[in-house]
This record gives structure tokens, C-alpha cells and sequence, in this order.
């Protein structure tokens, strides 16, 4: 052979599959040469793809020529507010919106969630149609436990976001989007994921201080994001009653928001599976419609009158209240009301019964002999109920307006929002729990953002809330026992405005950001965070 012409290598056809594989490999001289797999988007592989190419030479072993195929290392858990609660890993490049992009639904009651998504991430929105690589889809599968649960799966160059109801389907899509945001690309594999709290609340004082409908609706877009599924609106005190009335024109405050701006919110709020709950508070708390009513004003047996409190004993009284109620049941679409109830003052001075005379003769003369100024409050609050109830309402009233004892008890169901042990006659929580009803956690030690920090009171931080308070956290800084816990339907930050331009607008949404941030996360997950407060920080930094 020596001096003679070496013949060239055969060639060998590489065909292309349907998904761009390209197959084949070239013998030269003993080596061997395998093709790599190429995916759309230039570097991905399929699920399972990582074993290695079995295009080599015949009668060349593998072991001895390992073949280079294209890996990729398993998919870590995505880093979102709240924390995803499972994520199974796999191997792939993950999915990220590139053009051509689009989201599809399976079911036409997906299309606002799909929109939404489609212009936040801008993809184009497509509709009911079948899912192609690049895209996202959106379906209902009643695979999934509890409306609020999804998954959200990233294989074949997809994301599928399923849930048995649209409110899980939106919470996969805030994932995703905080997925995205983060980091670029939402990774590989399945999230399973679901609250472990019902109730997930942020309340706001717009009584006291007048805040912009455009305010709230940026509140409420941040809420909808970190998975948050009630607003509250606390809109008449003593300082302003600040939403517009058809009824009673006379008791708005000149600085308030209209209907049109109030039904624009609550529209924004259900595209965000969030449920407003108004709060009229009383018999206590009403300045603003007893200063355009002096009649109703409650007075003690001198004749001076009580700053805020209506004088129960008069029909009058619950009249313009049900009225209220009747007006704002109208306007608020959702399936609870808070009633207030708290810091009637009839019921902070030493004797109620020599103070007030014709609030005993008035308990005595509905209850029976034996009855007191708190049986009569305590009825005030059920009657209030009963016609709430009839708007197909769930009532709920702070605490210290449920009182042990006496002739006359609070409603069963009526809901306990769990504020303070500091009023008088203060019972722990264990005195609510141990009769069966169901609690919401305003803990004002940890969840009370009051402004000017007037008494007692300072602004609380979102590092305290991540590492010391859990749901169990009522009062105080001692967790209730954990049999109480399925009582416990979750929790709810509070801005309170008692010195209104101790902040301006912006600055109370910069303070209560990282509470927020943490509040939802103590909410979402029951477990000990897996990051620290340092990482918990910086995290929401990258997330916006």
C-alpha cells in the first residue's frame, strides 16, 4: 500500500426529524465524530435526551470513545414571593418569551388571565387554539386540590399553567411572570403549589386620610402579584366618610372617591381574584355622619356628648346605619363586610349603666331585666349581621366588640378580627377559639402600619413578620396552640391613618412593601423560610 492513493472516507447522510434532530456521525481514521442535538432556541434538548448518542462507528465501543451529547443539569426550585410550594426538577432549558411567543387557553373563562399575561410578558394572545412550542397555555383540570392550587409545568419548549379554577390558574401566571422577571427564564419541571391560608388581607384606613383611586389601583395590582386575595376599605370615621352616597350626600367628605372611581377599582381588584371588603365600623367610629346629624350623637346622663358614637337606645340610629349598609351592599359585589364594632365608648368609662341610663333602659326593655349597655351593643352588631346576611354577606367584627357573658351573644358566625388584648375587660384568643369561631389575624404588634406611630404603636418591618410571627402570632408574640390552627383563616396588614400627613401617599407605599412581601409569604407557605431575610430582601429587590 505504501505509495499508493488513500481512498477518501465514505460520507454519511444526516437526515432531519420533525423536531430538528440532526443524526449522524463520521468515521475518520479510528476517531469518531458525533452530532450534537439542537432544539429550538439553539441549545436545548428534550426530556430524557441526556443519554448519550448511540451514532458511533460499528466496532467502536462507547466506554472507550465517550460520545460529548448535550446536557443539562437539573432545574433549580424558581426563586418567587411567596416561595412555590413544590417544584419537581428536571433537565432542559427552561422556557422564556421570545417573538413568536403567544398564550393560548383550553377554555374560554381563561381569556382575561391570558390577556393579562400575554401583555405583560409581551406574547401575542391567541385564544382557544392548540399550544406550539414557545408558547404558554392555560387550562382548567380538575386534577389540582382547592381553587386557589396550579401547576405549572415547563417541558418541550412550553409552560402549562392548570388549576380547577381560575384563581389558581391567575396565581400560576403571577409565578410565571415573577419567574421571568427574576431571572430571564422560568426552569424546567413541575410546580405544584397552593396556600396554606384562605384569607390573605390588606386593609386600608381611606377614612382618616384621602387616598387617590390611582393609588389603590397600584396597591392593588402589587396585591394581585404576591398572591393576595382580599382588600379592605375602612371609609368611615370620625375624620371623613370618603365614598360617594346617593342617600346621604351630606355625610361625604369633600376630598373622596366617586362610585365611577369605586366600581373601576373593584373591577381591577376581580381581575385580580381579589375581594374588597368594605367596612362601615359601628355604633362607635361614625363622627363624620354625626356631624352632619348632631341628633344621633350619643350623651351621657350630664348631656356631654360622645366623640364618635351614636346613641343606640334611638331607632334613628340604626336606621341611618342600615341605610348605609342597603346603599354600599349595592356597590361592593364581593361576599363579606365588616361591621366594626370596636371602641364604643358607652363602653370604656367605669359605669356604663350610671352613665348612660337610657342605653340600660333600652337593653332592659329588648333583652329582659338583667340586661346591660354591652347586651345592647352586642344586639346592635347581630341586627347589623342579620341585615348583612341578607345581601348574602359574611360578617366580621373586631374583637373587642365580642363580649363573654351576659344576656345576649355575638352572632356564631360572625368573624373575629383578632386586633388587640389591650381594651378592657381584654380576653386572650383562646377565649374566641375555644367556643369555635373562626379568626382573621390583625395582630397589631406585627401587622399595624399606624401612621405618625402615635401611643404605643411603631411601624412594623417586614424582617420581624419573616422571622417571629406565624398565623398563630394573635397577640403578643406568643403562638396560640396549633390545634387552634384550622380556625386560624389566615391574615391581614393594616394601614391605619391616625395622624393622616404624618406620610405622604408614597411613603406609606415604600413602608409597607417588604411587610407585605413578608406578610404573603408567612400566609402561602407554613414552613420556615428556606432564605435568609438578607436573601428574602434581595430577592424582592430583583423581583420589582
Amino acid at each position: 500500500m505504501s505509495g499508493g492513493r488513500r481512498r477518501a472516507p465514505r460520507r454519511r447522510t444526516v437526515r432531519t426529524g420533525r423536531a430538528g434532530l440532526a443524526l449522524g456521525g463520521l468515521a475518520v481514521a479510528g476517531t469518531v465524530a458525533v452530532a450534537v442535538a439542537v432544539w429550538p432556541g439553539g441549545d436545548g434538548q428534550p426530556a430524557g435526551a441526556g443519554d448519550r448518542s448511540k451514532a458511533v462507528t460499528a466496532g467502536v465501543s462507547p466506554a472507550a470513545s465517550p460520545s460529548p451529547t448535550r446536557t443539562y443539569p437539573l432545574s433549580k426550585a424558581p426563586r418567587t414571593i411567596p416561595a412555590v410550594r413544590e417544584h419537581t426538577a428536571a433537565r432542559g432549558p427552561g422556557w422564556r418569551p421570545a417573538a413568536g411567543g403567544r398564550v393560548v387557553v383550553r377554555n374560554d373563562g381563561l381569556a382575561d388571565e391570558g390577556r393579562l399575561l400575554a401583555g405583560e410578558l409581551k406574547l401575542e394572545y391567541a385564544g382557544r387554539t392548540g399550544a406550539e412550542a414557545g408558547d404558554v397555555e392555560l387550562a382548567l383540570d380538575k386534577k389540582n386540590t382547592g381553587p386557589e392550587s396550579y401547576t405549572l409545568t415547563v417541558k418541550n419548549s412550553r409552560a402549562v399553567i392548570s388549576g380547577p379554577a381560575e384563581t389558581g390558574v391567575f396565581y400560576g401566571t403571577r409565578t410565571l411572570k415573577q419567574e421571568v422577571r427574576g431571572g430571564g427564564t422560568a426552569p424546567e419541571g413541575v410546580v405544584r403549589d397552593r396556600p396554606a391560608k384562605p384569607v390573605r388581607g390588606f386593609m386600608l384606613d381611606i377614612a382618616r386620610k384621602h387616598f387617590t383611586a390611582a393609588w389603590i389601583e397600584d396597591r392593588v395590582r402589587e396585591l394581585g402579584d404576591l398572591k393576595y386575595n382580599q382588600l379592605g376599605l375602612h371609609f368611615s370615621d370620625d375624620q371623613g366618610f370618603r365614598i360617594e352616597s346617593d342617600r346621604h350626600p351630606e355625610i361625604v367628605s369633600t376630598q373622596h372617591l366617586s362610585k365611577a372611581e369605586v366600581r373601576r377599582i373593584l373591577a381591577l381588584a376581580a381581575s385580580r381574584h381579589i375581594t374588597v371588603v368594605p367596612e362601615i365600623d359601628s355604633p362607635g367610629h361614625l363622627g363624620a355622619v354625626i356631624a352632619a346629624h348632631p341628633d344621633l350623637q350619643l350623651r351621657n346622663v350630664s348631656g356631654v356628648p360622645v366623640r364618635g358614637a351614636v346613641d343606640i337606645s334611638k331607632p334613628a340610629s340604626a336606621a341611618m346605619v342600615d341605610d348605609l349598609l342597603d346603599e354600599y351592599a349595592d356597590l361592593f359585589p364581593g361576599s363579606y363586610w365588616h361591621l366594626g364594632g370596636d371602641e364604643y365608648q358607652a363602653l370604656t368609662v367605669a359605669n356604663p349603666a350610671a352613665s348612660f341610663p337610657q342605653l340600660v333602659t333600652a337593653a332592659r326593655n329588648k333583652y329582659g331585666a338583667g340586661a346591660s349597655v354591652a347586651d345592647l351593643a352586642t344586639g346592635w352588631l347581630n341586627d347589623r349581621a342579620k341585615l348583612i346576611h341578607g345581601h348574602d354577606r359574611t360578617a366580621r367584627v373586631w374583637n373587642d366588640g365580642v363580649f363573654s357573658g351576659g344576656a345576649v351573644q355575638a352572632n356564631a358566625d360572625l368573624q373575629v378580627a383578632y386586633w388587640t388584648g389591650k381594651e378592657i375587660g381584654a380576653r386572650q384568643p383562646v377565649a374566641y377559639l375555644s367556643t369555635g369561631r373562626k379568626v382573621i389575624n390583625y395582630n397589631d404588634e406585627y401587622l399595624y402600619y399606624v401612621l405618625g406611630e402615635p401611643q404605643t404603636f411603631v411601624y412594623p418591618t417586614g424582617q420581624r413578620i419573616y422571622e417571629q410571627w406565624t398565623p398563630l402570632v394573635l397577640r403578643g408574640s406568643t403562638p396560640v396552640p396549633a390545634k387552634y390552627d384550622p380556625q386560624i383563616l389566615g391574615g391581614s396588614f393594616a394601614v391605619w391613618c391616625d395622624l393622616a400627613n404624618s406620610q405622604t401617599q408614597d411613603q406609606v407605599a415604600a413602608g409597607i412593601r417588604m411587610p407585605l412581601r413578608a406578610l404573603t409569604q408567612k400566609l402561602w407557605d407554613p414552613r420556615k423560610p428556606a432564605l435568609s431575610w438578607t436573601e428574602f430582601r434581595a430577592l424582592a429587590s430583583r423581583l420589582g
